[in-house]
């Protein structure tokens, strides 16, 4: 559904706005890639470990195995994050104007 002329103007001066505040980039959260690698490489560590400890014992094995699932979702919180914050940097009007593939193909026909 698209937007009224009214709704579009206060959504342009509500980015013109954002835009002219110089502390707004920097109050939002940023994705530390050094926490990202360190997750990776504990998610790394803890698959080695797993099955390592398979060979020694079916508890330290399970142990192991748990930690691994913490780091792929704790890994996968923060891409979120990062995909948020790349979206973020999208200007309102990019979003605005944007069109599903579906919506595309109805145009054309």
């Amino acid at each position: 559904m698209p937007l009224s002329e009214e709704e579009q103007q206060i959504l342009r001066q509500i980015e013109e706005e954002l835009q002219q505040d110089p502390t707004f980039a920097q109050r939002g959260y940023r994705v530390s890639r050094r926490r990202s690698a360190l997750l990776v490489a504990g998610l790394v560590a803890g698959l080695a470990a797993t099955v390592v400890c398979l060979a020694i014992n079916f508890i330290l094995a399970f142990v192991a195995f748990v930690f691994v699932l913490f780091m792929a979702v704790k890994l996968e919180s923060e891409i979120r994050l990062l995909g948020r914050e790349q979206l973020g940097q999208l200007p309102i009007s990019a979003w605005l104007n944007a069109r599903r593939p579906d919506e595309q193909s109805d145009i054309d026909s």
